[in-house]
């Protein structure tokens, strides 16, 4: 909560939409405002009654397709729809990026799947990952932090400075700053 209080904007794929039908507003603490919710949606499949469009504060679903009734139904529901379509069918990340830069939105909480996370680490457009481990092992079926398309082999690797560690329950917090690629 602390980490969404802190932000301008909480980005969301939406498969994560679809899977938890999630708020993403600021619960604990009182503002006295909400972040933008913004979710990359390249097909619109965010459901008109999401529960994130029923928040105070603002939506805005971005797709690579216009819509039709789609955006319209989204529109309806309360939602700002924008289209920024890119490569293979998919939301275009930099476009995305330099609207949100144009809504002055300093600071960006990305809270998504392994799709997104990973096309925004191999794009180069974050800054610092928060991770939480929980003492559990997972297997073959469970699902990675970041899938990110190039990296296969240590040399392609993305570096990490780790800037803080600590107990959160039962869980670790990881806090690791991002090295930006050199050349």
């Amino acid at each position: 909560q602390r980490w969404r209080a802190r932000s301008s904007a909480i980005l969301t794929g939406v498969g994560t939409v679809l899977a938890d039908d999630p708020t993403l507003t600021v619960r604990a603490f009182d503002i006295g405002r909400q972040p933008l919710r913004v979710v990359a949606d390249s097909r619109l499949r965010t459901p008109a009654a999401a529960r994130l469009l029923q928040q105070l504060g603002a939506t805005l679903i971005v797709g690579a397709d216009p819509g039709g009734e789609r955006a319209e139904a989204l529109r309806r529901a309360g939602a700002e729809v924008l289209c920024l379509p890119g490569p293979d069918g998919a939301v275009d990340l930099a476009a995305l990026m330099t609207h949100l830069v144009g809504r002055e939105v300093n600071e960006l909480l990305v809270e998504a799947g392994a799709g997104l996370t990973g096309a925004l680490l191999g794009g180069g457009w974050v800054d610092e990952l928060v991770v939480y481990l929980a003492p559990s092992l997972m297997g073959s079926h469970a699902r990675g932090m970041a899938d990110i398309p190039g990296l296969e082999c240590l040399a392609d690797r993305i570096a990490l400075e780790i800037t803080d560690v600590r107990a959160v329950g039962t869980d670790w917090r990881i806090v690791a700053k991002v090295a930006k690629k050199e050349g």
